[in-house]
């Protein structure tokens, strides 16, 4: 049984639809040729280098043309690196009329990198210095089909590695020459071109099959409810691996002839966004909330939190009566940020609202969106005229999404239809019809529509703790609750076996706390003293709720959870490191 079906929200911006990436390009290179592509720190402080759209494509048709001559037409191309240029060379240079891209994840150990290139059946892969005793290994012990080895960075080829930079020369000759072999290649819309491979552990990875439709569906959503244009930079930081920084951070932006600078690391993102003057950033919530914290942080420390918060009361009551004077009263925060800052777009995990609303209320226009892998990535998204703190947003334009089998409180499996739905998992029919019933796609996620169409998120299905009375409750929930204390970092809410009874959970929770807030704020210095008051704030938020879901013990750490790349936390991991192995 499935509830209401919501249609996609109303279109706010017109922009010419693509059928496919070499389409893109197309278009790209014919309406911003001078724009810059991409720009580049140097050596010297306050200099950059950059890339023009007319340069870019021409590396791309040079890069591409060298791979066809290599004998790679419709042949699998692995890519694993930190985020680069070069990466997105080698993906459009796939793509576009040579093979199929195989992206894999940069953070994950050598062993599960060693199993993905076996299972990705590639028989070419691109990598950066920072791989090369694992591509060593993949080599030496013949691991899956690779037999063109691409490095990144070396000037030259030799008889084991190819160099990427040389390839494009080889390219560009062929190209002089009259090869336009990848130039003129035909594309199929429809059929796999992008294989990406699931995050979590490896045995329980699945590859995802995406085509050029699949993917550009979701461009024109994405282009057609945000407004980011070619004036704009985006400080890219999200791997590129995962689809949505492939699709949102950098697609994206080349569709609509914005700059992309890359990030330099997690510690150097305020420098960076200075520094390149970035408009916007797509990244997940616990980045943002942390440059929000770190804000309001610096002033408390200058003694300002009251000039700003008669700022807000200004503010806030000016855009009531539709003046929006955010920048200039806030114009000395902007400045520390670079002065061009006005945008954030977060997704792949739950939003902080107080900390979307801070942001917004600060003058950078804030958005939560939500998707999956699977979905191309974006379901759902805020925007402009679509904003409710807490919420997802609205459903894209191209698709259409209905909860299955809600229970009394219009809480079920969010379900979703429409273009951006993948072709299915490589090589496993079974898991694909699964997911995939009566050309609905299943998410694994939990969620309620209210009652303007505005979508929420609950949890996942498979972390929905089943307690012996029957009672559902959603970690997620009272994670965003104990979140807010003042000091804890991060959460973790899970169900113990109550005893030897494996069926009656105890509700529990592990909680990572800044030990300098504790010591600055609060003057505590031991776990003893820590844990009194975090759990003194526990039994508070234990009252907002009813008696099934209270929490009932508290494990205190310092230690980071294990997460997935794109900062979700791998529960199962995590229970395995505590001996439960319940897995609820």
């Amino acid at each position: 049984m499935k509830t209401k079906i919501h249609k996609g929200c109303k279109r706010l911006y017109q922009i010419e639809k693509v059928n496919n990436l070499k389409e893109l390009l197309n278009r790209t290179e014919k309406l911003y040729p001078d724009n810059v592509a991409f720009k580049f720190k140097t050596e010297t402080p306050g200099v950059f280098s950059a890339k023009s759209y007319a340069g870019y494509i021409e590396e791309i048709n040079c890069l591409g043309t060298a791979l066809i001559s290599l004998g790679l037409k419709d042949k699998k191309i692995a890519v694993i690196s930190e985020n680069r240029y070069e990466w997105t060379l080698t993906y459009f240079a796939t793509v576009n009329g040579t093979g199929i891209i195989v992206p894999l994840d940069r953070s994950l150990p050598e062993v599960e990198i060693l199993n993905l290139v076996e299972a990705s059946g590639a028989e070419a892969i691109f990598y950066s210095d920072k791989y090369n005793n694992v591509m060593e290994k993949v080599r030496k012990e013949k691991i899956g089909k690779i037999q063109f080895f691409i490095s990144m960075d070396a000037e030259e080829s030799n008889s084991e590695v190819y160099s990427q930079k040389e390839l494009i020369h080889i390219g560009k000759e062929l190209i002089k020459n009259g090869s336009r072999t990848f130039i003129d290649s035909q594309i199929d819309n429809e059929k796999m071109s992008i294989m990406l491979f699931t995050s979590g552990t490896t045995s329980k990875s699945k590859a995802v099959a995406l085509s050029h439709a699949n993917i550009c569906a979701n461009l024109y959503d994405i282009a057609s409810v945000f407004d980011v244009n070619e004036n704009d930079t985006i400080l890219s930081f999200l791997p590129l691996h995962h689809t949505y920084e492939c699709t949102v951070g950098f697609l994206y932006p080349i569709y609509v002839g914005a700059c992309i600078a890359y990030c330099e690391g997690i510690r150097h993102i305020a420098d960076n966004i200075k520094e390149f003057k970035a408009s916007v950033m797509i990244s997940v919530p616990v980045l943002f909330e942390s440059l929000y914290k770190r804000v309001m942080q610096l002033i408390e420390k200058q003694e300002k939190t009251k000039k700003v918060e008669i700022g807000l009361k200004i503010s806030n009551f000016l855009r009531k009566i539709g003046i929006d004077k955010r920048r200039e009263i806030f114009k000395e925060i902007h400045e520390n940020l670079g002065g061009k800052l006005r945008l954030f777009v977060a997704g792949a995990a739950a939003f902080d609202p107080k900390m979307e609303k801070g942001l917004n209320d600060l003058g950078i226009d804030t958005y939560q969106g939500y998707g999956l892998t699977e979905t191309s990535p974006v379901i759902a998204a805020e925007h402009k005229t679509v904003v409710k703190f807490g919420s997802v947003g609205k459903v894209f334009p191209s698709l259409q999404a209905s909860i299955f089998e809600p229970n009394e409180e219009g809480i079920g499996e969010i379900i979703v239809k429409g273009p951006t739905i993948m072709k299915g998992y490589v090589g496993n029919q079974e898991a694909t019809d699964e997911v995939i019933q009566n050309g609905w796609f299943h998410t694994g996620d939990l969620g309620y529509f209210d009652k303007q169409n505005f979508l929420f998120i609950t949890g996942r299905k498979k972390n929905v703790i089943v307690l012996r009375n029957g009672k559902n409750i959603y970690p997620e929930e009272i994670e965003a609750m104990i979140n807010d204390i003042v000091g804890v970092k991060e959460s973790m809410v899970f169900g113990k076996p109550e005893n030897s009874d494996q069926n009656d959970l105890k509700i529990s929770c592990k909680v990572v706390y800044d030990a300098e807030i504790m010591k600055e704020k609060f003057g505590l210095e031991t776990q003893e003293e820590i844990h009194n008051r975090i759990w003194r704030q526990i039994k508070e938020i234990n009252k907002r709720m009813p008696t099934y879901k209270y929490i009932k013990e508290l494990i205190l750490t310092e230690e980071e959870l294990i997460k997935t790349t794109t900062q979700k936390i791998k529960r199962f991991e995590e229970m395995k490191k505590m001996n439960l192995n319940n897995g609820k």
